[in-house]
């Protein structure tokens, strides 16, 4: 179904004192797309946001970078197959467009890096899409609908293969002036510190993502686990060290957040947003480091679980 609106043309008016009809489309169904490290997730809502279709495959990276491309076509027009409707396209993307190039920069699925993403799926589906930061999406998808929604200024955290955040204010994204608002995963926690593949050291990622804790636990333990399993046993001497660092780097990080955008709420997503302590003990470690003699920001659990970006790409068009 198309609908059609009509709005004035205003610049017309300043040029020809004249008015004119434009056509807008109004978009009834929503697609959304994850594109995430190790799966690729696709959405068809309704305009209600009730679930129509959902269906997730593989990413395999491993494939490279037109391999993915042509899986997140394939799933799109699957999903465009199950509607009659006039249909919107979100997809929720590890890193970010930069606004000159039009390439992707700063995703940790590195085939991404320095290719035209955004460009080759228009091009392929023959419409416009837009594309989103994973984090960008995930703090959108909270606010509306998630753990974060009724707070006016809402930072959205991911701690899983990567460390990323984003920043909604009063229902709407903050992206900044160079589309990296809320990127607290590369700021420096250490000089020096663990080299990161953005060609800095000691950024936050490099300390308190997944693939960073487990690698500090095998660093420390010789064991090589996944990170959920790690946090099943922590009461030895090494496990207790490998815990208060991550107490340490944790609770910096996110006190430095909250001294310079001092948020209403605080909601973790990711693999290890997954770990009970913390938001008791490592809600602590946030406070005691916080510029202030009164901290109350709450830090909650998502509630959209790992759907959150493909929502979030949905809510994109709203």
């Amino acid at each position: 179904m198309l609908v059609v609106c009509h709005q004035w043309d205003k610049s017309l008016l300043d040029h020809t004192k004249t008015s004119k009809l434009t056509q807008l489309t109004i978009f009834v169904h929503k697609i959304g797309i994850d594109l995430g490290g190790t799966k690729i997730e696709g959405i068809l809502l309704d305009e209600k946001y009730n679930t129509i279709q959902r269906k997730r495959i593989k990413t395999h990276q491993e494939n490279g970078y037109d391999s993915i491309v042509k899986s997140i076509i394939s799933l799109i027009n699957e999903l465009k197959a199950k509607t009659g409707e006039e249909t919107s396209f979100g997809i929720c993307t590890p890193g970010v467009i930069d606004a000159n190039s039009g390439l992707v920069k700063n995703s940790n699925t590195q085939c991404l890096i320095g290719m035209p993403l955004k460009n080759d799926i228009e091009k392929a589906l023959g419409s416009q899409i837009v594309m989103e930061n994973d984090a960008n999406c995930f703090a959108l998808a909270e606010s509306l609908l998630g753990s974060a929604k009724g707070y006016d200024v809402v930072f959205g955290v991911i701690m899983g293969t990567g460390v990323g955040g984003g920043i909604v204010i009063n229902g709407t994204l903050h992206k900044g002036k160079t589309n990296i608002a809320g990127e607290w995963g590369h700021h420096t926690l250490r000089p020096d510190g663990n080299e990161c593949y953005c060609g800095k050291q000691g950024c936050v990622e490099t300390y308190i993502s997944g693939p960073a804790l487990e690698k500090r636990w095998l660093e420390l333990t010789g064991k090589k686990e996944p990170l959920q399993s790690i946090v099943q046993d922590l009461f030895d001497e090494k496990a207790k060290q490998w815990k208060e660092e991550f107490l340490e780097n944790f609770g910096t990080s996110l006190a430095n957040v909250i001294d310079i955008l001092d948020p209403n709420v605080i909601v973790l997503g990711g693999g290890a947003s997954n770990i009970p302590f913390l938001y008791d003990q490592g809600k602590k470690a946030v406070y005691d480091k916080v510029f202030s003699d009164s901290i109350e920001t709450p830090i909650l659990k998502n509630s959209l679980g790992d759907s959150a970006g493909v929502f979030g790409a949905c809510l994109l068009n709203r």
